[in-house]
């Protein structure tokens, strides 16, 4: 099978590096591939813009401060609200964006970014893509002869090496854990920092989820984990499972 060419284009974006991949026999040719690239990466900095916990003029940040009144929302936030509504129930609980410290849809917004970029990349005829926003993965096999992408999933104990390769054609890869930022994830039924694992990585049809899903089971933990995960959202499942000694 002889590999289509293919391109790339790393940005950081979301306090984060997120980068873009293309294949297809017309990608160094194609008049819309520019275009959809700077579509991508726009709709990724608007997202960091309106939901960053980090930046005082986002509306996320209004939000947590008690000074944004749901009339003056962006439609993205509104949206995005009612999707960790969503999750909170879907999840047990163990997803939950309104913790003592305020609203933060973190868990959730990074996957849903992600593919809401991606979305603009639908116009192109001809391509696989493959979009990874700092360890959280959507990706596309449109070319039905086109291998699939191909995936490593970090070892949490020693980031040199890697706990698998995993294969993806069209869905979502997301890893929850703490090699990256130390313990950020909390239990919400306990106020605790979760101590049974080291990292989760959730594989599904779409990103979103996966990603919700993979901060949940994180949260949860539990020798079940991956029957929990089977069980709350049908078509998910833990790929790579890495627990503390």
């Amino acid at each position: 099978m002889t590999t289509a060419p293919r391109r790339s284009w790393t940005r950081a974006v979301m306090g984060t590096q997120a980068s873009l991949h293309l294949r297809g026999r017309r990608v160094d040719s194609d008049p819309g591939v520019e275009p959809a690239v700077a579509a991508v990466f726009g709709c990724l900095r608007c997202a960091d813009e309106l939901f960053s916990t980090y930046r005082p003029d986002s509306q996320v940040s209004a939000m947590r401060r008690g000074l944004l009144p749901r009339a003056r929302r962006h439609p993205w936030v509104t949206e995005v609200v009612a999707l960790c509504e969503e999750a909170r129930d879907r999840t047990e609980g163990y997803f939950d964006a309104w913790l003592p410290g305020g609203f933060d849809p973190s868990g959730l917004v990074k996957g849903w970014a992600a593919e809401k970029a991606a979305a603009h990349l639908a116009g192109l005829c001809g391509f696989d893509h493959y979009l990874n926003v700092g360890g959280d993965i959507t990706a596309r096999v449109g070319v039905t002869a086109a291998p699939p992408w191909r995936v490593a999933v970090e070892d949490p104990v020693d980031r040199t090496a890697f706990l698998a390769i995993l294969e993806l054609r069209t869905g979502g890869v997301a890893t929850s854990g703490t090699a990256a930022r130390g313990p950020h994830i909390v239990d919400p039924h306990t106020g605790a920092h979760p101590g049974d694992l080291l990292a989760v990585t959730v594989t599904g049809p779409t990103l979103l989820w996966a990603d919700v899903f993979a901060t949940a089971a994180f949260a949860r933990g539990g020798e079940d984990v991956e029957a929990w995960v089977a069980t709350q959202a049908p078509g998910y499942e833990v790929a790579t499972l890495a627990r503390a000694p």
